[in-house]
């Protein structure tokens, strides 16, 4: 593959219900200014999903039809956590509620006839247990809650082969800052990415 198509996809959410600031896409800006901070010639790019069924499922086509990346990592918001958690499998069935339009999927299904669940390439729990960050907590799930988050990833393992993400932050608060949840996305995608073997580690440099 060529340095072109080298790239990790990195998107956060927009406003839904009572949420006009959403702590997913201030964290994502924050990671854009970061960069991934490794020694690498991949490229991050970095966007918003609106909290749309449809709009979502356009928009993942296109991610992977034009950019090819190596990784697409989605944040989405878990507005009860004091965590971040990252989640390793995507659901297929039990989509019953509305997003910002007052849509939901057909019978509640993402992919009619997918399997029932997916599975990202990246290890989740190795990289929880790798990580340490200052300030948060990062912890490992297997239920990623049936919304757009888990509607998104879903779609997206199933269109990247498995070669996605899903990191759930907790709102921003007096104690955890946007700044804070940037570095802390920083440091998980790098390790992500080493877990994953699409970055190579620093010992290998001269």
């Amino acid at each position: 593959m060529d340095s072109q198509s080298r790239c990790v996809v990195v998107t956060g959410f927009g406003p839904f219900r009572q949420h006009l600031v959403n702590s997913s896409w201030e964290a994502v800006k924050e990671l854009s200014k970061l960069g991934l901070g490794v020694d690498t010639d991949i490229e991050l790019r970095t966007l918003q999903l609106p909290v749309d069924y449809r709009e979502v499922k356009q928009r993942l086509t296109t991610i992977w039809e034009d950019f090819q990346p190596q990784l697409a990592v989605h944040v989405g918001v878990d507005t009860s956590s004091k965590a971040i958690f990252l989640e390793q499998c995507g659901k297929n069935r039990g989509y019953r509620d509305s997003d910002v339009r007052g849509f939901q999927p057909e019978d509640g299904v993402c992919l009619p006839g997918g399997p029932e669940v997916m599975l990202s390439v990246v290890n989740m729990k190795e990289v929880c247990r790798r990580v340490a960050l200052k300030g948060v907590e990062v912890s490992f799930s297997r239920d990623a809650g049936r919304y757009l988050c888990d509607y998104t990833y879903y779609l997206s393992l199933h269109l990247g082969m498995g070669h996605a993400a899903l990191i759930h932050v907790p709102p921003l608060s007096h104690w955890l800052s946007a700044s804070l949840l940037g570095k802390a996305l920083q440091v998980i995608i790098q390790e992500m990415l080493e877990e994953s073997g699409e970055v190579q580690t620093q010992s290998t440099a001269a």
